[in-house]
């Protein structure tokens, strides 16, 4: 199947509440073009670099996610392309955002980062400073706290994620509830090829797909 037919099949599939963010690293303009042209609105991009080819093409035509791993000597370039940051996971990195975004007079969503599986060598706040860490980055003028994202500990079996889907749900709820200034917990980024299904099925709207729509990595 082509691209275009791969997203219109998975468009057909998804829950109307629940945005597809086509994760487009290591993709040609092109391919990310077809993506577009048959119906994604938002793309998700790792590096800069990439994302600058891309983006001079397609422009504002979609929006775009950051999802790879923020350095701080890039965020000026990130906040100048894109519109939300789904990878905040540092307080540091957070009051970088916030001072680029002032020079830009631009307000940037960012979703947090949840170290679901309290993996010590991967990045995201665990779930215990989670609560704590929101308090803190939401008093950030030019930050908007939106929601959260997690990816879980790395597994090809698809059920394996649903704990890890669960605890970042019931983190989701509790920050909610908690209604703390400034916090918007609108959006629950959860999901990539593999284990979609089963973040849609434990409250995820909004999940990040490559491969099941540009093909396998070459």
């Amino acid at each position: 199947m082509t691209i275009a037919q791969n997203v219109r099949q998975l468009l057909e599939e998804l829950p109307p509440h629940v945005e597809l963010v086509a994760a487009a690293k290591t993709r040609t303009p092109a391919e990310v073009i077809e993506a577009v042209d048959a119906g994604v609105t938002a793309i998700g991009q790792n590096y800069l670099n990439e994302s600058e080819r891309v983006y001079a093409i397609i422009g504002q035509r979609v929006k775009w996610h950051f999802i790879g791993r923020l350095q701080k000597n890039k965020i000026g370039s990130v906040v100048s392309i894109f519109d939300i940051i789904e990878t905040l996971d540092s307080l540091e990195l957070a009051a970088a955002i916030d001072r680029e975004c002032a020079l830009a007079g631009k307000m940037m969503p960012v979703l947090v980062e949840v170290n679901s599986g309290n993996e010590p060598q991967k990045s995201g706040v665990i779930p215990a400073e989670l609560p704590g860490f929101i308090a803190r980055a939401a008093k950030l003028k030019h930050i908007k706290i939106a929601g959260l994202m997690t990816m879980g500990p790395l597994s090809p079996e698809p059920e394996d994620y649903r704990p890890y889907f669960a605890t970042t749900r019931q983190l989701f709820e509790m920050i909610k509830e908690l209604q703390i200034p400034r916090v918007d917990m609108r959006y629950l980024s959860m999901g990539m090829t593999d284990s979609y299904r089963v973040a849609i099925e434990e409250g995820a709207n909004m999940i990040r797909i490559g491969s099941k729509l540009f093909g396998p990595r070459i």
